[in-house]
This record gives structure tokens, sequence and C-alpha cells, in this order.
């Protein structure tokens, strides 16, 4: 029997890995953050000074992206687990103004996408899966079970970042948030490998006037629909 794979596609800061996680937990699936993984081969590049003007990478980086492993870190007892970049978990690393500003263009790199596609289909042999990302109903897994598409205004999305940066004690103005907000989307959706696109029968969840909570339940009740047939 096939596992159950449910994706969420969507905009930066829309709430895709907040609902992800929450959704994994309550059905007992293994939850995959893709955006953490894209975030961690940034944080290689950035740390070992292959990142030029604006982003772009060095010439040399395709000699060392065989030496990057990407993973995450077994689950503890409340189901969490963490993205692994060589084997050390480096999620405190990873959510910074600056890995937000560098990420979209990495993740523009035909061949660093294809090596994060092909571990991202790997998992769907371990366990049921929730994933999230950019292009997951559209390129990883097209095929899914059950397939959303999260968004909000960007106004809405600018404003919950913030708030998340400063609840982690980050000092980030909100329009510097915005801005990065409003980069991260022209350049998902308009780059050539992967664009930022509403996968084929997918549920639209705009959440722009929602609480978290709100949009749990209501994805929660398109998937147990979906799983009681």
């Amino acid at each position: 029997m096939n596992n159950t794979i449910i994706t969420l596609d969507g905009h930066s800061g829309c709430g895709k890995s907040t609902l992800a996680k929450s959704l994994a937990k309550e059905l007992n699936f293994l939850y995959i953050d893709t955006g953490a993984m894209y975030r961690a081969i940034s944080l290689f590049f950035l740390e070992s000074n292959q990142v030029l003007k604006n982003g772009i990478l060095s010439s040399h980086y395709e000699e060392t992206l065989d030496l990057v492993n990407i993973d995450f870190s077994e689950p503890n007892e409340n189901g969490e687990s963490w993205v692994r970049l060589n084997g050390e978990i480096v999620e405190d690393r990873i959510r910074n103004i600056e890995i937000s500003n560098l990420v979209s263009e990495v993740s523009k790199n035909t061949l660093i996408r294809t090596k994060m596609v092909l571990i991202q289909q790997s998992y769907s042999s371990i366990s049921n899966l929730v994933m999230d990302g950019r292009d997951i109903g559209s390129v990883v897994f097209p095929n899914a079970d059950i397939k959303f598409w999260v968004t909000a205004s960007a106004d809405k999305r600018a404003y919950r970042r913030w708030l998340e940066y400063k609840e982690n004690g980050k000092n980030i103005s909100i329009q510097e948030v915005t801005k990065n907000i409003n980069f991260r989307d022209e350049n998902d959706q308009n780059r050539k490998v992967s664009p930022l696109i509403k996968p084929e029968n997918s549920i639209i969840i705009d959440n722009t006037e929602m609480s978290i909570e709100e949009t749990f339940h209501f994805a929660l009740n398109h998937i147990q629909n979906h799983l009681g047939k």
C-alpha cells in the first residue's frame, strides 16, 4: 500500500510550516520542512565563502555540492525534528534575515534544486508525509493525495514574519521584512526552474483573515473527508 502524501505550497510567510507541522502531529505523519533544506544549503555556501555580491554563487560551487548532506534529526517524543547540515543541526543558524535574503537566489539553481528534490522524494518510501515548500505539489509530488495552496496578503505575511523575528529576539524593522517578502515573491514566481505556481487540483487556503486554529481546522477537515472515503 502506498503512503499518503499531503503537500502545502504557497508564498513566503503564509504559515505553511506551522500548518504542516500541526497537521503532521495530528495525523502522526512525517513532516519534512523543505524550506529549511534550502536554508541549510544556503548556509553551507555562505559559511564556505562561496556567495558573491547579490547572492550569486562562485563558479566553484559545483565542486563542493557533492560534499553537502542535508537530512533531518530523528523525531523527539513530540514528533519534532530539525534540519541537519552534514550531520549538524543548524536550525538556530538558518532563521535570520541574511539567510532569508540569500535562499531565493540559491534555490534558483538547477543543480541545487535537482539535489534537493531527489532527497525530498526519497522520504515517500519511508512514511506517510506532510511536506511544505514552493514546488512540492507541482514538481516534487505532482500526484500527491491532497494538495493545498496556502496564501495571504503580502502585508499580513510581512507582519507575521516580523512578529516571529521579534519573538526570537531579532531586532529588525518591519520595512526590511516587507522588502524581503516582496523580493522572495518576485524571485520565487519568476525563476526559470520550478517557479512558484498553484499546483493543479490544489485546495486554496487564503488565511489573510484566518487564525492559526481556523486554518488548521479548515485543512484538517478536507484531509479527514478524503481519508474517510
